[in-house]
């Protein structure tokens, strides 16, 4: 795991599960604003979530891959799973992020405080992450 993502799994850790909730609202409200030349349209759509969710990487220097999230206001739970991944991933090199496990969120400890459906679409979103990055894989452009 990236190191930023490390130091949030151990955040989320040390938690009760009611806290751990609260923390994942907290990750919701800061997830960045799209760049004015990013629409959500030319954006990957992430259905496996359960409230609409696209993202977008910027893979064109594998030494910083650049995230893009977009998710309504309205779906908290969608929107605090990808800031943590954008916290946690954003700026990283592409070989970082191909190590993470596919089940990271278990560090979250989130299995008791969150239905296994919502769990299955934060592990959509990494995957369809790392599938911008793979050796076959064309590298996406903003």
């Amino acid at each position: 795991m990236t190191a930023a993502l490390d130091e949030i799994a151990e955040d989320f850790s040390a938690l009760t599960d009611s806290e751990k909730i609260q923390l994942l609202l907290e990750f919701s409200d800061e997830l960045p604003e799209l760049p004015d030349d990013l629409a959500e349209a030319a954006m990957e759509p992430v259905p496996e979530c359960q409230s609409p969710l696209f993202l977008s990487v910027d893979a064109s220097n594998r030494d910083s891959v650049q995230l893009y999230f977009s998710a309504p206001p309205q779906a908290p739970t969608t929107r605090g799973f990808a800031s943590i991944l954008y916290q946690g991933l954003n700026g990283a090199g592409a070989d970082e992020i191909l190590a993470v496990p596919g089940d990271f969120y278990t560090r979250l400890g989130l299995e008791s405080a969150i239905s296994p459906l919502r769990l299955r679409g934060m592990s959509a979103m990494l995957s369809r992450i790392k599938a911008h990055l793979g050796p076959s894989s064309p590298v996406p452009g903003r």
